[in-house]
């Protein structure tokens, strides 16, 4: 999915719309990637001289990849976090770093989603998480 498709699926929209484009890769695994352009409003004062992608950012990433497994539910819900466990920040991602995003569901008991990711750059892990979440009813009133 590009972003555009990403768009039919995801209530996102920029800038909070974090991942450029996402795939199904097996039944249970979702791959996503954002490429760091360097003029990303979360890197503005994060920080001068030495922008840095900020961790809560970059697990907005695994959770909007999250929801790729789930596309058919997400479709006129809200995605909303329950949780963050067992977070881990390895490597830092800078502008022009491309980070790789894999998720997978680990149970669920809708409406609520259980699920972990990670990121990584060039193959070294900058994020992981475990991660829930509730697929709630858009209310647009």
């Amino acid at each position: 999915m590009n972003r555009e498709e990403l768009r039919k699926v995801l209530p996102h929209r920029e800038p909070m719309l974090l991942i450029d484009e996402a795939e199904l890769r097996e039944e249970n695994l979702a791959v996503g990637k954002y490429t760091v352009r360097g003029d990303e409003w979360f890197l503005q004062g994060h920080f001068p001289g030495n922008p840095i992608v900020p961790g809560v950012i970059q697990c907005e990433m695994i959770a909007q990849t999250c929801c790729v497994l789930l596309a058919d539910q997400v479709k006129g819900c809200l995605p909303l976090f329950g949780g963050l466990d067992k977070v881990r920040f390895k490597n830092q991602v800078h502008p022009g770093d491309t980070l790789v995003l894999e998720c997978s569901m680990v149970k669920s008991r809708p409406p609520f989603y259980f699920a972990k990711g990670k990121g990584t750059v060039n193959g070294k892990t900058a994020v992981s998480a475990e991660l829930s979440f509730a697929l709630m009813p858009e209310d647009k009133g």
